[in-house]
């Protein structure tokens, strides 16, 4: 798979961005699943930003987590004159018929960071994949051998299952030959924290709390087990992964309740999105789209054209990588970690 990095895209996209700007006043349509975790806001705001720099007009909804309002504010977007339409997918075989529907009507749309496998959908998002294998070898390198949990996404999203696929390819050999054990595993509905947390719980109880490591799929599901794990006197000691870089994730890799999150630059993946939109707008072909290729690695081999961003992990090692880019605010990171004890947080 050809892996963009996000420096890389953003310099493709602003020469792209702008080459398209003769074509302005269109109107973007944008769909969002729910506004619950922190990283969606960045993603907005980025892509907004992008979008109004374009001349163009951004439109909005939040689905709120329902993937039959989801429907309802597509039909409702398009009602209002979207030329295309970003999603971010609460359910993606629910989404199906909006999807139909707009490309009937010959509205483009640009599946955003979750896949909507239908070839009308161009999509865009990280290497789902190598984010588990990432998540998967911080937790290994940390905890090499001992009973593990899996708290994986939402059933309902097929990054779960693309994580899922990244880290046990990572943890294959240390399953097989037993020094790794799963002693627990469970999606996380909606991925929500809160179930999350539940769902920690019990793995727990059903091992007497002798779980020595946990891979958890985002920073949400991170949240929800730093919890599960504090309510017991066991965060700190357990070896916990997440992604996406939110700021409480951050703090809690600098405090060591945390082993690792895997950044996804939100910001570059919103103002990509929000030029191939444009360009789909504009009438450019999804295969004439820079830097895309063709991809069928979904749960049905469909077919479909797609841009991958390049992921990083923030350990306690490389906080600064955040820092520096902007991401996050030094005092956010550093707030309560102990003098001396986190190289960026001196």
């Amino acid at each position: 798979m050809k892996i963009l990095t996000a420096a890389l895209m953003g310099a493709v996209f602003a020469v792209s961005a702008a080459g398209s700007a003769l074509a302005e006043g269109k109107t973007i349509g944008v769909s969002w699943s729910n506004f619950q975790e922190e990283r969606w806001k960045t993603d907005e705001a980025a892509m907004k930003g992008a979008i109004e720099a374009a001349g163009d007009t951004y439109i909005s909804a939040d689905a709120q987590s329902s993937a039959a309002k989801q429907l309802t504010d597509v039909e409702a977007l398009i009602a209002q004159g979207a030329d295309a339409l970003i999603i971010l997918a609460q359910d993606a075989s629910a989404i199906g018929p909006a999807v139909e529907k707009a490309a009937a009507e010959g509205i483009p749309v640009v599946g955003y960071d979750r896949l909507i496998e239908n070839p009308e959908a161009f999509y865009i998002t990280f290497d789902n994949k190598e984010v588990g294998r990432m998540q998967a070898r911080a937790v290994f390198d940390a905890q090499p051998e001992g009973n593990y949990a899996f708290i994986k996404g939402s059933s309902a999203d097929p990054n779960a299952d693309f994580l899922f696929s990244g880290q046990m390819e990572v943890l294959k050999e240390a399953m097989d030959s037993g020094k790794v054990k799963n002693v627990g595993e469970a999606y996380t509905d909606g991925w929500k924290p809160e179930n999350a947390q539940k769902n920690m719980e019990q793995i727990l109880t059903a091992n007497g709390n002798n779980v020595d490591a946990v891979v958890a799929s985002n920073d949400g599901t991170a949240g929800g087990v730093v919890a599960a794990l504090a309510a017991q006197g066991m965060d700190g000691s357990v070896p916990v992964s997440g992604q996406d870089g939110d700021h409480a994730a951050l703090n809690r890799v600098a405090l060591g309740t945390q082993t690792v999150s895997v950044w996804k630059d939100a910001r570059e993946l919103g103002k990509n999105a929000a030029a191939i939109a444009s360009m789909l707008a504009d009438g450019k072909a999804m295969s004439d789209i820079p830097e895309s290729q063709s991809w069928s690695g979904g749960p049905n081999g469909v077919e479909m054209t797609a841009v991958f961003l390049a992921p990083v992990p923030i350990t306690k090692d490389n906080l600064d990588v955040v820092i520096d880019a902007g991401w996050v605010a030094k005092d956010v990171v550093c707030q309560g970690v102990k003098a001396g004890s986190v190289d960026a947080c001196n």
